[in-house]
């Protein structure tokens, strides 16, 4: 592997760039008309453009991609996080044209990304999962039988889903018309793909996700965990790691069943399983996201481990340096994610810095924010010796960082920080929107 494509954008495919740059391998950047300027395009030691701004057009259009990996000779892409990170579809055609995907097989993906497929999966490798329905659906009728048989309340979910779209709490039959068709027309748009499933719905449970990797030759590890519990209408705004909540029984046991799960389904590259967490003992595969994380970074500064790099190197063929029992969890590190809430120009630009702090960005003074893509725009990472003192590290940094030109959640973000039940962890997956409710 001498050359690699990233088939993505903003601070991810930076992040990317770097790693082949330290490994000495050439990287490929692709970029739509609307991202001509954009820093990727600068760091790379190739760019070539793929359509014009809509998605649809460019980061997913899978074609322009495949032509534009040929036309450069790049043997490899990496498709970093969102766009075709999790497309079965995409990751075959890689394999039939002879370019390594940088992640699992197209058949891996295609089971763990049809998320009732997924559950019946991690059953059978003995993973405990929330109850749901049996198979997933896409008519009405079906999921009322499904939904009178599991009970209420209960969580309507897209069966292609993520990132909380097409996905409901229903609290009765009367409800469900209403809810299905509209969590259905969002899985349609998001997606392509109708399919629904159910879960039995827990009320103040933990969201826990377990970081694992597995190399070509069968061995695989637990990275670590990270608490991702802080989310407003289903979406993460800050994560954690490692977990406080989590007894040390169950983080056993969560790694352990995660490493074997992986293991049966002959899984490669980085990926991770997610868990509602409700007391020691008592946790729930939710879903596995077969790439990499937004949240990867507080993984990488616990576990001293270059989680990108080692994506290239597995890709390549080498085997994992380290077994379950080398890994050391030290330090905590708390990750704040800015959102851009209005596109524009970013006339005044200062990111914090200095001991304890990472800045994970693809902001420049003078970059207009696209309005086309997610939202995301930086990631603020403090880390540190506990809990207690990398939060008050991401105050400061919080504090310190200026962004003028657009509008973002920084406000908010400084306001969460300070929270008082998220100062003492007292949360739960429905705690921020509850206070947002009532604020």
């Amino acid at each position: 592997m001498k050359k690699v494509l990233v088939a993505n954008r903003g601070e991810i495919a930076i992040r990317i760039i770097r790693a082949c740059r330290i490994m000495h391998l050439t990287s490929v950047a692709i970029y739509s008309t609307a991202d001509k300027k954009a820093l990727h395009v600068k760091l790379a030691d190739q760019a070539i453009c793929i359509g014009a701004a809509s998605p649809e057009n460019s980061y997913l259009n899978q074609q322009n991609i495949l032509a534009a990996a040929k036309i450069t000779q790049a043997d490899a892409i990496h498709p970093g996080y969102g766009f075709l990170s999790e497309n079965a579809e995409f990751a075959k055609l890689c394999e039939k044209e002879g370019i390594k995907f940088i992640g699992p097989s197209s058949h891996v993906i295609e089971i763990m990304g049809q998320k009732a497929v997924a559950r019946k999966t991690m059953l059978n490798a003995g993973v405990p999962i929330v109850p749901g329905s049996e198979d997933d659906f896409q008519s009405l009728e079906k999921g009322i039988r499904f939904a009178n048989q599991l009970g209420y309340p209960l969580m309507l979910k897209a069966s292609a889903g993520g990132g909380g779209k097409g996905m409901r709490l229903v609290h009765s039959a009367e409800e469900f018309k209403k809810e299905f068709l509209l969590a259905q027309n969002e899985a349609k748009h998001a997606f392509s793909d109708g399919h629904m499933y159910l879960e039995k719905y827990l009320s103040h449970p933990r969201h826990i996700e377990v970081q694992v990797i597995a190399d070509q030759f069968g061995n695989a590890a637990a990275l670590g965990e990270r608490d991702c519990t802080i989310q407003h209408r289903h979406q993460k705004v800050l994560e954690e790691a490692p977990a406080v909540a989590l007894d040390n029984e169950s983080r056993k046991k969560m790694f352990a069943i995660s490493v074997e799960a992986i293991k049966s389904i002959h899984y490669e590259g980085v990926g991770t399983l997610e868990f509602l967490f409700e007391g020691p003992g008592q946790f729930y595969f939710m879903e596995m996201n077969t790439r990499l994380q937004v949240e990867h970074p507080v993984t990488e500064l616990t576990s001293n481990e270059n989680i990108v790099d080692l994506q290239l190197r597995i890709a390549a063929g080498q085997k994992l340096p380290f077994s379950q029992k080398n890994i050391r969890i030290k330090n905590f590190a708390l990750e704040c994610r800015i959102m851009a809430l209005t596109p524009g120009k970013i006339k005044v630009l200062h990111l914090p810095g200095g001991n304890g702090i990472r800045i994970d960005t693809a902001l420049y003074q003078g970059y207009i924010v696209p309005a086309n893509y997610d939202a995301l725009i930086a990631k603020i990472i403090a880390y540190g010796p506990d809990r207690t003192t990398v939060i008050s590290q991401m105050q400061a940094a919080l504090d310190e960082t200026v962004i003028y030109g657009i509008q973002t959640n920084l406000d908010f973000l400084t306001q969460l920080v300070h929270e008082p039940k998220y100062l003492d962890n007292d949360t739960d997956i429905n705690w921020l929107d509850t206070l947002m409710e009532n604020t």
